[in-house]
């Protein structure tokens, strides 16, 4: 027996009968499924191990056949198994929506592969073109250099690196010549290129579309040559890129790498918008632990069993057994969400600290009085008392991505002020005008205080106003 069943033994033992309600079982089910993170999976046949990636994918180009065929292949030779993912520095943050190939990229180093982690510090001046309706700002180097200083330490919950490569493409882009590039550039159809979507909208549309733009799928499979992937990873908009770096290893006499493609997770407002900073449904994986769990329990119920899927180690087995209990009415759909929650803050900070977010969540949520709640955000009506709702929500407890966010959140009514003495509370729904109006103003709305408690609750998050 694998020592990937092995676990899935002990998992399914405590799904089968325990209440998933109880902190004593969700504390077993952490224990054991946060040690799957790194669970040596190189006792798998390549066939196993190409099956186990094939059902979190996609796409599987040419095939899972294939796929096992060069694992063995390497094997045989005594080389290593090069597993290429790559990612351009456009932003400072990498949330949950690239962790999705990354986890993949995960399971490959546990299988005994090498993984190489690409930042495209030259790639992001051009900026992936990839659904987009209009060209990208362009970035400088100071751009690039910020963004970029923290994203070794941003995936290292899941790539070990004392293991893996980082590299950077302009390593070998900076020295690429136009003769080289050219000598690509010719054997490479134009029709590749304009089988995007995208870029015939934006044609047709009149929009802009830079040469740079058009010849980026080509740039960065270079980096694919440079290191002679035999895999790579990337969200399912990244499939005509990966499918251009095929092209362009065969163009270099390489076998082409073999293509994964992955799910686009979808945000957390659930309106079917894949995750995205600039929509504010996103997780990022420097938020805090229970920034972590209070956003993941924010999400529609929907989402759970896609978000277990492709955010945690669960096998199919597993989440079916979990799918059957909701259905049958022995699992609660809150209970399986705090799961789901601790998996992920497990995932990023360790198992001890997803239950510490899961009691404060409780406390902070599951009871009336937010008075034992810890760790609370304060912000001083004294200090901030002229600042307008929205521009504090926003940006000194940063609740909120923008002051726009901040509306849609009163639109949504949830948006309030709560004033507790005594374990009772009262509380005043904020309206969309009230995101303009200064703290002060919103809060003398309440009345005098007199010894009670007063919090700012945006959605699912709390702060506590102090004079």
């Amino acid at each position: 027996m694998s020592r990937l069943r092995e676990s899935v033994t002990s998992v399914m033992h405590i799904l089968d009968g325990a209440d998933l309600g109880a902190d004593y079982a969700v504390s077993q089910l952490l224990d054991e499924t946060t040690a799957r993170r790194s669970l040596d999976l190189s006792d798998l046949s390549p066939q196993e191990q190409a099956a186990l990636v094939e059902g979190r994918a996609i796409n599987l180009i040419p095939s899972a056949a294939v796929l096992a065929e060069k694992i063995e292949a390497a094997r045989s030779e005594g080389r290593q198994f090069v597993i290429k993912y790559g990612i351009d520095p456009t932003s400072p943050d990498v949330h949950l929506g690239h962790a999705v190939p990354i986890i993949i990229a995960s399971r490959l180093q546990r299988m005994g592969h090498h993984v190489v982690f690409i930042i495209g510090d030259v790639t992001a001046k051009i900026g992936d073109p990839s659904g987009r309706s209009s060209e990208r700002p362009a970035l400088t180097d100071e751009d690039i250099a910020r963004n970029l200083s923290t994203y070794q330490q941003q995936v290292t919950p899941f790539i070990d690196f004392e293991r893996a490569d980082l590299r950077f493409n302009g390593e070998w882009l900076n020295k690429v010549s136009l003769p080289q590039l050219v000598e690509i550039l010719a054997r490479v159809p134009v029709s590749m290129s304009l089988q995007r979507e995208d870029f015939r909208t934006r044609l047709a549309e009149g929009q802009g579309l830079s040469i740079a733009e058009f010849v980026y799928s080509v740039v960065m499979a270079m980096d694919s040559v440079a290191i002679t992937a035999d895999v790579e990873l990337g969200g399912v908009d990244q499939l005509l890129n990966l499918q251009m770096c095929r092209k362009v290893m065969e163009i270099s006499e390489q076998t082409p790498e073999v293509v994964i493609t992955t799910p686009l997770i979808e945000g957390t407002d659930g309106t079917g918008s894949k995750m995205s900073k600039s929509k504010g449904n996103y997780v990022g994986l420097t938020a805090t632990p229970d920034d972590v769990y209070g956003r993941l329990m924010s999400i529609p119920d929907h989402l759970t069993e896609p978000y277990l899927q492709l955010l945690t180690e669960w096998t199919d087995d597993e989440i079916r057994v979990v799918t059957k209990r909701l259905e049958d009415g022995t699992a609660h759909p809150m209970a399986v969400k705090r799961i789901l929650a601790g998996e992920v803050v497990a995932a990023l900070h360790g198992p001890h600290v997803a239950a510490a977010a899961r009691a404060e969540f409780t406390a902070r949520f599951s009871k009336r009085s937010f008075g034992d709640t810890q760790n609370l955000p304060v912000v001083s009506l004294k200090e901030h008392s002229e600042d307008t709702l929205g521009a504090l929500i926003s940006r000194t407890l940063d609740f909120a991505p923008s002051i726009s966010a901040v509306r849609r959140v009163a639109q949504q009514k949830g948006l309030r002020l709560i004033r507790e003495a005594d374990g009772e509370q009262q509380t005043t729904q904020l309206t969309e005008a009230s995101v303009q109006q200064a703290l002060g103003a919103v809060v003398s709305e309440v009345g005098a205080l007199d010894g009670a408690a007063l919090y700012l609750k945006v959605g699912r998050k709390v702060a506590r106003i102090e004079a």
